[in-house]
């Protein structure tokens, strides 16, 4: 396996992650690598987050970052009950961030995510290249004793190999929460795949104007 780089920390993020059926079930399957097995509904997931300072990072800078992709069976996270993820899109605004992403086998591209509160209306947009490929709308409401915690597993391909990857995190979620809307911009774009089914049908997630996790932990090749 590839020589990896040091582990990075990073605290205090703001982020939205959701999960949804998609609207074409077909071209999500069509994503998911040989060796690896969709989730049986082909579930997507999707993580939008800004860093708005360095201070906030073990070493990376302030960034901002979507990325999303299908849930898998079979590889589920240390807990036993949430699915091993499969990154399929990597939309982030930080050269040194994707550099390092690029070296665990992550698709990073650039691109830059806003999440802009308004009361408690929550929009968040990503960018591609400069260009809106995604849109969430959400209703938030306040965090309070609530905190949720654990190790997500997302799988990556570098080198002929498929690697798993252990992700701790704490996040303080608010409550009410509710994705109202999610659009996916440009249907020439390859992310559009990913859409979600009409009426829409969000599946599980929540927002937090404080999420913490480790970049990447404990890394192993597939067996």
């Amino acid at each position: 396996m590839t020589e990896l780089v040091a582990a990075q920390l990073v605290v205090n993020s703001r982020m939205l992650y959701f999960g949804w059926t998609p609207a074409d079930p077909e071209a999500v399957s069509a994503l998911v690598p040989e060796g690896l097995t969709p989730a049986p509904n082909r579930q997507v997931f999707m993580n939008q987050y800004v860093v708005d300072d360095a201070t906030q990072t073990s070493g990376f800078g302030a960034y901002s970052l979507t990325y999303l992709g299908p849930d898998l069976s079979g590889v589920d996270a240390p807990d036993g009950v949430t699915p091993g993820r499969w990154w399929t899109h990597y939309f982030n605004s930080s050269p040194a961030v994707r550099a390092y992403a690029a070296t665990r086998g992550v698709p990073a591209t650039v691109g830059t995510t806003t999440i802009e509160l308004r009361g408690n209306r929550l929009v968040a947009t990503t960018e591609s290249d400069g260009v809106p490929v995604i849109r969430t709308t959400a209703r938030v409401g306040r965090t309070g004793d609530a905190v949720n915690r654990g190790q997500l597993r997302y799988l990556t391909h570098l080198d002929g190999e498929l690697l798993s990857g252990n992700y701790p995190f704490v996040a303080e979620p608010v409550d009410p929460f509710e994705v109202e809307s999610l659009e996916f911009l440009e249907p020439d774009h390859p992310v559009y795949a990913l859409r979600p089914a009409e009426p829409l049908d969000v599946t599980w997630g929540f927002y937090s104007p404080r999420a913490s996790f480790a970049y990447p932990g404990g890394e192993s090749v597939l067996g």
